[in-house]
């Protein structure tokens, strides 16, 4: 397994990260045991969960919240040096009851949240701890100074978010700077071949300020994982993802046949062109099973050429590069 740095930090991560919304609802306890053991013993240190991983994710669900980090709690509480070996990512905002106060990112809400999934995670430290979105009428001091506390009682490492638009990065970070503390060290962004409108203004946002990225759905929801092929072998869809297939299938069989070409499965071609982008730390791999973990492995020793870059660009093209070159003079 190959490492890199979060963001702009000292801390080292795997430049594939577990993720595990999967756990609790698509996959029982002891599957999702067996994927964290083989992570660990492939050399994946950043796993990444969040409070309301576990169940459909609704504010009227009354089961599920949590059972995610619980799952991993019961796993770390095996022993064996497990916590010291990776670096536990969480995320607070999302609804977590039915309460006023259950969710978004008030001081109030960030305290407790925090102190839930320390005691479900059956740990005493969360090393990265993520605002699942942005809250638009919290104020930044009040977010920092929750956050600040938090590290201070040396509860939170690391600070990141996730779905943050490039305007409220910089927001945070300046906030952030005028308090004279670290802020974000990592973003996390839906990012894909399929969905690369990120690259306008979030990339070159993460790069100003040392930001690292974490790509979630890498493989479009399995769009990009060989779809097709899998489909002629039998694979049956849900009817929402055969209407996206039917959009995307000039290209699908594009991609297909250049993934081929290159003797690489579609799956690894997929995070291996997330894993030429010099600002991405990891990938959010969400595997079901051990064999899905097993097959995603390879990405991060595939090198693409640059035939085989420009090739996938034609194939899937971006917003034409950053803002506001790519729509203006």
């Amino acid at each position: 397994m190959q490492y890199t740095h979060l963001g702009r930090s000292g801390l080292r991560v795997s430049r594939l990260a577990l993720g595990t919304m999967n756990f609790g609802d698509v996959t029982d306890e002891t599957e999702s045991f067996r994927i964290m053991d083989a992570a660990l013993e492939a050399g994946i240190n950043m796993f990444d969960t969040a409070d309301v991983y576990g169940g459909p994710q609704s504010p009227d669900m009354e089961q599920g919240y949590g059972l995610s980090e619980e799952i991993i709690g019961r796993w770390l509480a095996q022993g064996g040096g497990r916590r010291g070996q990776i670096v536990l990512a969480t995320k607070v905002y999302q609804p977590m009851g039915p309460g006023p106060n259950d969710k978004y990112l008030s001081a109030y809400k960030i305290r407790k949240a925090a102190e839930d999934s320390l005691r479900r995670l059956r740990t005493d430290h969360i090393d990265l701890y993520q605002m699942h979105h942005v809250d638009r009428s919290t104020p930044w001091e009040e977010i920092w100074q929750a956050m600040e506390q938090l590290v201070r009682e040396g509860k939170v490492t690391y600070i990141g978010s996730s779905n943050f638009a490039g305007w409220q990065i910089a927001t945070a970070q300046n906030a952030a700077t005028a308090r004279n503390v670290m802020g974000l060290v990592s973003e996390q962004s839906l990012y894909n071949l399929t969905a690369r409108t990120i690259e306008l203004e979030v990339i070159p946002a993460l790069r100003h300020y040392g930001l690292g990225l974490f790509p979630w759905s890498p493989l479009g929801g399995g769009l990009l994982g060989g779809v097709l092929k899998k489909i002629e072998a039998g694979r049956r869809t849900s009817p929402q993802m055969r209407q996206t297939i039917d959009r995307y299938r000039p290209r699908l069989e594009a991609y297909e046949a250049l993934c081929a070409e290159t003797g690489e499965q579609p799956a690894d071609v997929a995070l291996a062109w997330l894993l030429h982008n010099p600002v991405l730390t990891a990938a959010i791999i969400g595997p079901r099973t051990t064999e899905q973990l097993a097959q995603n492995l390879r990405a991060p020793d595939v090198t693409l050429s640059p035939d085989t870059l420009r090739k996938l660009d034609e194939i899937w093209p971006g917003p034409g590069g950053e803002a506001p070159e790519a729509y203006a003079w």
